[in-house]
């Protein structure tokens, strides 16, 4: 395998084997397979969510928080493997996560309590939480930076992909024999995940060689996660996660209480929200890459290419209450909640643009800590509002409506700080030995 110079937007160069396209491209899809696992074991509960509150005998506020606890300990377990993949190659963490995902599913086979699917979502969280980072890091390792968009729309896809394919068959499991058996047929599927990603699985050739490693210009992290960038990248993305945290845990719910649909048929409509976002980031992947390696700056190819979308989106879910159609009414959500896909796309290769390659694991962890926490907050706010309205349609109208206003708010924000292609100039000026400017 030959060696060549890789030069990033952000100024930075160093000497790296080339990998060939097809050995790239197959560890992508190998953790596009990752991440279709990851979203399946996600959407699960929202899925099931009628069944489930049914059986447990659940009201709105408790379900609530049962979508909200899977995102507990997500964003503390995102930034401490985070340092970890700096340290460890990237392919035994994935394995270690993968497997965590595939155990936490199989004690809901049996007869479970609220508590024990509380705990089990809770353990499924931690063992997700860096999931993403964890991979952009390990395929940043196989693309240099002028070609990382494409690559980051094909994984960010795992999750409309996991949707698209595992809402059938799930659902299927559901309404032919129970919940308890959606749960263990995911846990055998990540248990086969594991077993191809132990055959199979690589770590990418990009990296800079010990001589590099020490010449490579480090930054403190504290100038890192203060740069306009990287506050307008958590802003921006807080919102659009806001939007899938609602569909992951909501959006079935909405279609069976909301617009009185049948089980079978509000699993098939769970379906749109996903393939319209699925398209929405391929065209954002694709446009972005394009862009950057036709000369354009990665403000407008980056950071207006996945803010626009946001603001667009927030002011259509807003139109929701002013319709009485049910179709209109989910075509609404369907477009503007898929709307959001294109920040996923765009954030890590900017966050990547201006940091070391020996930081950048933590980086983009901590950047997926901070914009999930929407997770945490946007399950159990929805079960509130619901609760608490006078009217359970209108309930789930005013909490699509407080989404929207999320969105556009985020979006008009990463609108104003994201600004990739400069951060590297006014790092290298903010930073001076005494603050934390060092080598090696």
């Amino acid at each position: 395998m030959s060696s060549r110079k890789v030069d990033d937007d952000s100024g930075g160069t160093f000497m790296s084997a080339a990998p060939t396209p097809k050995e790239a491209w197959k560890i992508t899809f190998l953790l596009f397979l990752f991440m279709v696992v990851n979203f399946a074991d996600k959407i699960v509960v929202g899925l099931a969510a009628v069944p489930i509150m049914t059986d447990l005998k659940l009201d709105a506020e408790q379900f609530g928080l049962l979508g909200s606890s899977f995102f507990f300990l997500f964003s503390i377990s995102a930034i401490i493997v985070g340092f970890i993949v700096n340290r460890v190659d990237a392919r035994w963490v994935l394995l270690v996560l993968a497997l965590i995902w595939a155990l936490a599913q199989f004690p809901m086979v049996g007869t479970v309590g609220f508590a024990t699917l509380l705990v089990c979502r809770i353990i499924l969280g931690a063992g997700e939480g860096p999931a993403f980072s964890v991979a952009v890091h390990a395929i940043y390792k196989w693309f240099p930076d002028e070609r990382r968009t494409l690559p980051t729309a094909v994984l960010s896809q795992g999750s409309a992909f996991g949707v698209i394919l595992a809402v059938p068959t799930l659902n299927w499991l559901i309404v032919n024999y129970s919940w308890h058996y959606a749960f263990g047929a995911l846990g055998l599927v990540g248990l086969l995940w594991c077993g191809v990603w132990l055959l199979l699985g690589r770590e990418g050739p990009l990296v800079p060689s010990a001589a590099d490693a020490r010449e490579e210009t480090r930054f403190s992290y504290l100038h890192l996660l203060t740069t306009p960038t990287f506050i307008g990248c958590c802003i921006a993305t807080f919102g659009a996660y806001w939007a899938l945290s609602l569909g992951l845990t909501w959006f079935t719910a909405f279609i069976v209480q909301g617009l009185g649909f049948t089980q079978h048929a509000a699993g098939l409509i769970s379906i749109l929200p996903w393939v319209f976002g699925a398209c929405i980031v391929i065209l954002t992947g694709w446009l972005s890459q394009r862009w950057v390696t036709g000369g354009m700056s990665t403000r407008g190819a980056r950071g207006v290419l996945g803010s626009a979308p946001l603001i667009v989106g927030g002011l259509i879910l807003m139109m929701m209450p002013y319709t009485d159609s049910a179709t209109l009414r989910i075509a609404l959500l369907v477009v503007g909640s898929g709307l959001c896909g294109a920040i996923y796309v765009v954030c890590p290769p900017m966050l990547s643009e201006f940091t070391p390659v020996s930081q950048r694991g933590a980086v983009i962890a901590i950047y997926g800590a901070i914009y999930t926490l929407a997770g945490i907050v946007a399950p159990a706010a929805m079960g509130s509002i619901i609760q608490h309205a006078g009217d359970v349609v209108q309930g789930y109208l005013h909490g699509f409506v407080i989404n929207g206003l999320v969105m556009v708010g985020s979006g008009l924000l990463g609108l104003l700080l994201l600004w990739p292609n400069s951060e590297r100039a006014r790092l290298m000026r903010r930073e001076t030995p005494a603050a934390g400017l060092v080598h090696g």
